[in-house]
Protein backbone atom coordinates (compact mmCIF):
# COMPACT_ATOMS: atom_id res chain seq x y z
CA UNK A 1 0.00 0.00 0.00
CA UNK A 2 1.28 3.32 -0.74
CA UNK A 3 -0.47 5.47 2.57
CA UNK A 4 1.65 3.33 4.54
CA UNK A 5 5.12 4.92 4.11
CA UNK A 6 3.79 8.76 4.16
CA UNK A 7 1.63 8.03 7.03
CA UNK A 8 4.83 6.70 8.85
CA UNK A 9 6.69 10.28 7.71
CA UNK A 10 4.12 12.39 8.10
CA UNK A 11 2.58 11.25 11.46
CA UNK A 12 4.07 11.15 15.04
CA UNK A 13 5.22 8.21 15.71
CA UNK A 14 5.47 8.55 19.96
CA UNK A 15 5.29 11.07 22.29
CA UNK A 16 8.73 12.40 22.24
CA UNK A 17 12.03 12.80 24.12
CA UNK A 18 11.24 12.30 27.99
CA UNK A 19 12.38 15.37 29.77
CA UNK A 20 13.77 13.44 32.62
CA UNK A 21 15.93 11.84 29.90
CA UNK A 22 17.01 14.97 28.37
CA UNK A 23 21.16 15.67 28.65
CA UNK A 24 21.36 19.04 29.41
CA UNK A 25 19.39 18.95 32.63
CA UNK A 26 21.79 18.82 35.63
CA UNK A 27 21.69 15.44 37.43
CA UNK A 28 20.28 16.93 40.73
CA UNK A 29 17.42 18.64 39.06
CA UNK A 30 14.35 17.21 40.53
CA UNK A 31 11.49 17.85 38.23
CA UNK A 32 8.76 17.60 41.09
CA UNK A 33 9.81 20.51 42.96
CA UNK A 34 9.70 23.48 39.98
CA UNK A 35 7.50 25.90 41.07
CA UNK A 36 6.23 29.30 39.14
CA UNK A 37 7.98 31.48 41.59
CA UNK A 38 7.13 34.99 42.56
CA UNK A 39 7.14 36.15 38.64
CA UNK A 40 4.03 33.91 38.18
CA UNK A 41 2.39 34.86 41.11
CA UNK A 42 1.94 38.31 40.06
CA UNK A 43 1.04 37.44 36.60
CA UNK A 44 -1.70 35.24 37.38
CA UNK A 45 -2.73 38.05 40.20
CA UNK A 46 -2.42 40.59 37.65
CA UNK A 47 -4.89 38.61 35.49
CA UNK A 48 -7.39 38.06 37.97
CA UNK A 49 -7.83 42.07 39.23
CA UNK A 50 -7.93 42.74 35.51
CA UNK A 51 -10.88 40.24 35.09
CA UNK A 52 -12.73 41.54 38.41
CA UNK A 53 -12.60 44.78 36.82
CA UNK A 54 -14.02 44.03 33.85
CA UNK A 55 -16.56 42.53 35.57
CA UNK A 56 -17.39 45.48 37.34
CA UNK A 57 -17.21 47.44 34.27
CA UNK A 58 -19.20 45.27 32.28
CA UNK A 59 -22.07 45.15 34.97
CA UNK A 60 -21.91 48.93 35.40
CA UNK A 61 -22.71 49.08 31.48
CA UNK A 62 -25.23 46.65 31.73
CA UNK A 63 -27.20 48.27 34.27
CA UNK A 64 -26.90 51.80 32.35
CA UNK A 65 -28.66 50.30 29.19
CA UNK A 66 -31.11 48.91 31.10
CA UNK A 67 -31.71 52.04 32.97
CA UNK A 68 -31.63 53.82 29.54
CA UNK A 69 -34.17 51.91 28.35
CA UNK A 70 -37.22 52.27 31.34
CA UNK A 71 -36.49 56.12 30.89
CA UNK A 72 -37.01 55.91 27.09
CA UNK A 73 -39.92 53.92 27.82
CA UNK A 74 -41.21 56.53 30.77
CA UNK A 75 -40.64 59.27 27.79
CA UNK A 76 -42.31 57.45 24.85
CA UNK A 77 -45.54 57.02 27.44
CA UNK A 78 -45.31 60.12 28.65
CA UNK A 79 -45.61 61.81 25.13
CA UNK A 80 -48.43 58.88 24.40
CA UNK A 81 -50.45 60.49 26.80
CA UNK A 82 -49.85 63.99 25.96
CA UNK A 83 -50.77 63.18 22.09
CA UNK A 84 -54.12 61.55 23.61
CA UNK A 85 -54.74 65.05 25.42
CA UNK A 86 -54.33 63.49 28.83
CA UNK A 87 -52.34 64.46 31.54
CA UNK A 88 -49.16 65.17 31.26
CA UNK A 89 -47.74 63.53 34.28
CA UNK A 90 -49.08 59.84 33.99
CA UNK A 91 -50.50 58.22 37.18
CA UNK A 92 -47.68 56.82 39.41
CA UNK A 93 -47.69 53.04 39.13
CA UNK A 94 -48.57 51.21 42.45
CA UNK A 95 -46.24 48.44 43.87
CA UNK A 96 -46.94 44.68 43.26
CA UNK A 97 -48.59 43.60 46.21
CA UNK A 98 -46.89 40.30 47.44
Amino acid sequence: MIWYPLAAVLLPTGIGPNPIDDPGTPPDFDPNTVTPGVAGFVAIALVAIAVIFLLVDMTRRIRRVRYRGEVRERLEAEQAMIAEGGPAEPEPEQPAER
